[in-house]
């Protein structure tokens, strides 16, 4: 009953705050995290006790799968230098940093523990970065790397956390380090690509809504379990799993699956979330009573904590200054680089000697038109040095480095001290930096989208799909699905529609032969079919940005969603 009641006053704390830190214009985390940190001194208020193994196996992967399976593959996969920058180079060089602060202010604890620390403390939250981001309108790469950033690190961090642990029992080399890293990647791409494929693939095979989603919650776990099981990273595994999942679903799954799917995964994600940040507030009376009595005090922790807080932010700044360098370098070759391929298609355009319909000039064009896709996004989604700032200026750590700690081995010298001085530095970043990031973003002007360019590729999205659905219209003999022709009044209706000019009324058709409604909407999602595939087309040729073709399929969705719903019976 106690738990039960814990549970229920919980989850009405957490929608009451993040309505209310909605209005003040705060990320829900910050205000979760400041909640929890005050109810925890307040005498009677119960501290859940969770273990941390529980939050980093239970409700790790889900939360990573539900921000992977909506991350655009193709932009994770464009962005994925400066990602790994961030989420790999980045999180080495801090713990390497941290651990050789962490062994000078503290040499008893020796080598391992302390780099073991440094990898806790290394991995960033994107959670309040992000919010803030959106709302405030930050560019879409920006955006894409804070998110990548966010996805990829815990499992840099667990893996290096793994090896610290492991050196505390025995003498581990760097070469073992580094054999376990590419153990863990190697797996984690395995497992990963054959989860998210099989995942999308089984609940095609299902027909019903509720239970596709219910088969969707344990695919993190799938991917998870067995790449941890033979040494791989599980984190990893997910998020790869949970981008195949969001690449390949528009072209297995109906938009009602999606659009359901969408909604249970965002209810999740939101309780999840806005948990962890609050548990994160209220462990810390309980971290404090671990840690008196032992050879630390509270008061040396927290100045040790504040000092890495602020060596991780400087870190942080002086690693994205070259990032952002090497991002303007690639600009300018990108530049360079545009004149010759401009060229190389026009040659291509001009040979009419070449047999269209080969397979290796098919390949070739494509192959150029990616070349060139990927061109024209370096050239207009840049980060310059305002866009750099922010990246700088975003590295809050959040309730996972706190949890990460807490799996230290009891044998760890000085462990209560360490766990403490983790969740300073993981609360000092969320609040510093995490309260302040508005008013960055709003100092340094970060442009965001360029709407000119948002409006240009929407309406030749939409062109494209006009285009689909004439051919369809303009089929000869065009038939219901039970080889029914089609009035030319409906047709003519549909046509209307698809165009969105209006159309006429369904009571103007005659009333004798197949139904009309059910013929509308045969024809209609005849139409929506043609168009998907013309977007999925699209999609691949890379041509459009990530919001325009997410836009335009959550358009078509929620057609074929509501047509699909007026075919089932009863409706």
């Amino acid at each position: 009953m106690e738990i039960t009641l814990v549970v229920v006053v919980g989850i009405i704390a957490i929608v009451v705050v993040a309505a209310f830190s909605d209005t003040l214009g705060v990320a829900a985390p910050l205000s979760l995290a400041v909640v929890g940190i005050a109810l925890s001194f307040v005498p009677g208020i119960p501290h859940p006790e969770v273990e941390p193994e529980l939050i980093l196996t239970v409700v790790l992967p889900p939360l990573l799968y539900s921000a992977a399976v909506n991350m655009p593959a193709v932009d994770f996969r464009r962005n994925l230098e400066p990602i790994t920058g961030l989420a790999v180079l980045l999180v080495v060089v801090t713990t390497l940093g941290t651990g050789w602060l962490f062994h000078a202010l503290l040499p008893d604890i020796g080598w391992p523990a302390a780099f073991a620390l440094g990898a806790v403390i290394s991995p960033t939250d994107p959670i309040a970065a992000t919010a803030v981001g959106k709302k405030l309108g930050l560019p879409s790469r920006l955006l894409t790397m804070l998110e990548g950033e966010g996805l990829v690190n815990d499992a840099t961090a667990l893996v290096l956390l793994r090896s610290a642990v492991a050196a505390l029992a025995a003498t581990v080399s760097l070469w073992h380090v580094l054999g376990d890293f590419l153990v863990a990647v190697v797996v984690a791409v395995i497992a990963g690509l054959l989860v998210g494929w099989l995942g999308v693939r089984a609940r095609a095979m299902l027909d019903d809504s509720v239970a596709k989603t219910a088969v969707s919650f344990v695919i993190p776990f799938l991917a998870y379990l067995p790449a941890e099981e033979f040494h791989g990273s599980g984190v990893l595994a997910v998020v790869i799993a949970g981008l195949i999942s969001g690449h390949l679903s528009p072209r297995h799954l109906s938009a009602q699956d999606r659009l359901v799917d969408a909604t249970n995964w965002r209810t999740v994600a939101f309780l999840l979330e806005s948990g962890i940040f609050l548990l994160m507030g209220l462990s810390l009376s309980g971290l404090i009573d671990d840690v008196r009595g032992e050879q630390l005090s509270a008061a040396q922790a927290f100045g040790i904590g504040l000092l890495a807080a602020v060596v991780v932010m400087v870190i942080r700044a002086v690693f994205v200054a070259p990032l952002v360098a090497f991002l303007r370098l690639d600009q300018r070759r990108a530049a360079e680089a545009k004149p010759r391929l401009d060229d190389i298609n026009a040659r291509m355009a001009d040979r009419t000697d070449l047999p269209q319909d080969s397979k290796r000039v098919r390949m070739i064009t494509r192959r150029l038109g990616k070349m060139s896709a990927k061109i024209e996004f370096q050239l207009n989604e840049t980060v310059g040095a305002r866009g750099g700032v922010v990246l700088a200026w975003s590295g809050m750590r959040g309730a996972v480095t706190v949890a990460a700690a807490q799996t230290l081995p009891a044998e760890t010298p000085m462990r209560s001290e360490l766990v403490l001085i983790a969740f300073v530095v993981a609360v000092t970043t969320l609040l510093v930096q995490g309260l302040s990031l508005p008013t960055v973003i709003r100092v340094v002007r970060v442009p965001g989208d360029d709407p000119a360019r948002l409006h240009d590729d929407a309406v030749e999205l939409m062109t494209l799909l006009s285009d689909a659905a004439e051919h369809v219209l303009d089929t000869p003999d065009l038939v219901d699905d039970h080889g029914n022709p089609y009035p030319p009044e409906l047709v003519g209706m549909v046509r209307d529609n698809t165009v969105r000019k209006g159309s006429a009324a369904l009571r103007d058709l005659p009333a004798d032969g197949p139904d009309p409604r059910e013929q509308y909407r045969q024809l209609r999602l005849q139409v929506l079919a043609a168009q998907r595939a013309e977007l999925l087309r699209a999609r691949d040729r890379e041509t459009f940005g990530a919001k325009a073709l997410g836009r335009v399929q959550h358009m078509l969705d929620l057609d074929e969603a509501l047509l699909q719903q007026l075919g089932r019976p009863g409706v």
